[in-house]
């Protein structure tokens, strides 16, 4: 059987669906669907703020943008219960919002300040608030993986019916962190949600280029005995139908699932990327498949009032500029500071 990888340096141009209109009748309330509206705007809005605060020298570091993707780390921050766990990887500043964190500790914690979300110490790629179940931000490919199964097999230990969700890109599937987590969920049926949202690059390669499946993520499930969903990550409502599903069977003992999300980042992989590697054919193609205008005219074919959208729109922006100018005029971290947090018992001596 042939297999679909490209021929290297030939690149297989990706194009998207259209999207599914009848969705539109989908057994989603409206009220999700406003939340939804809500936290896409808050993350497209926070992410074009860092990119501002990135230009004007004061982000330290590179950052890695998920403006283009905002569908699934929305869908999914509404379909977890406040205990659920989530995972991401350095481009997690959208999933931190969707599980509820406020921009200010995030804008702070990038500004490396007192009050950011770690105390200035963690930056873009480390985010982490607990109290959300946001258990962290991961700089390192597909390493958060296993540690989402550490979790997921707490909550099987403890007899609760918490979900555990790692959010990785389409580059993770091809390294041994994601089978070895993926074999570990499925021999011992953990309530681990794999959910790669396969943007087409891992970095500045096609992912078509170095993978012999069509689909990374999903085409592989089957090796586990595991069923997979493919869903159109851009759109919001697709992508929480299929959260439901997976929280669903998480919660009930039916073990593990692997979601593929197909989405684009409308940038570079980080601040320092052009992307200019990637044709001028499909840039267009997927920027006319964003998914926040889509959702945006779907509430407006569902009865919603214009006016009612441009509100909630305008409120997460001030809210964006309340906090921009609380996190810049924040203290900086004191000298002390850099001996905490170092170990275990928050100190910096180690313990035999």
């Amino acid at each position: 059987m042939p297999v679909s990888g490209a021929p290297y340096g030939q690149h297989q141009v990706v194009l998207p669906e259209p999207f599914d209109e009848s969705l539109k009748d989908a057994p989603i309330d409206l009220e999700t669907r406003l939340e939804m509206f809500r936290k896409q705007h808050e993350i497209r809005q926070l992410e074009k703020r860092i990119y501002d605060l990135f230009l004007q020298g004061l982000v330290r570091g590179t950052s890695h943008l998920c403006i283009g993707m905002e569908a699934t780390g929305a869908a999914f921050g509404v379909a977890l219960r406040p205990d659920d766990y989530s995972f991401a990887t350095y481009r997690g500043h959208g999933h931190t919002v969707a599980r509820g964190v406020r921009p200010e500790p995030i804008i702070a914690e990038l500004l490396g300040k007192a009050t950011g979300l770690v105390g200035g110490k963690g930056g873009s790629m480390h985010l982490t608030s607990v109290e959300h179940g946001m258990l962290g931000c991961y700089a390192i490919i597909g390493a958060h993986l296993c540690i989402a199964n550490g979790a997921a097999w707490s909550a099987k230990l403890r007899g609760t019916d918490q979900a555990a969700v790692a959010f990785f890109g389409d580059g993770a599937t091809n390294i041994g962190a994601f089978h070895e987590a993926v074999n570990y969920a499925a021999n011992y049926r953990l309530p681990t949600i794999f959910v790669c949202e396969n943007n087409l690059y891992m970095e500045y390669t096609p992912i078509g280029e170095v993978t012999p499946v069509t689909h990374p993520a999903a085409d592989r499930a089957p090796a586990y005995g595991m069923d997979a969903t493919i869903v159109d990550g851009n759109d919001a409502d697709a992508v929480y139908l299929a959260a439901q599903a997976a929280i669903e069977r998480a919660r009930t003992g039916g073990g593990p699932s692997i979601i593929e999300t197909k989405t684009y980042r409308h940038g570079g992989h980080s601040r320092a990327d052009p992307g200019t590697y990637r044709p001028d054919d499909e840039i267009e193609a997927w920027m006319g498949h964003d998914p926040i205008p889509m959702y945006h005219q779907r509430l407006l074919d569902l009865g919603v009032g214009e006016d009612r959208l441009a509100a909630i729109v305008q409120e997460v922006a001030a809210e964006i500029d309340r906090a921009t100018e609380a996190a810049k005029s924040a203290p900086e971290p004191s000298d002390e500071d850099l001996w905490t947090n170092v170990w275990a018992d928050g100190g910096s001596r180690w313990r035999n």
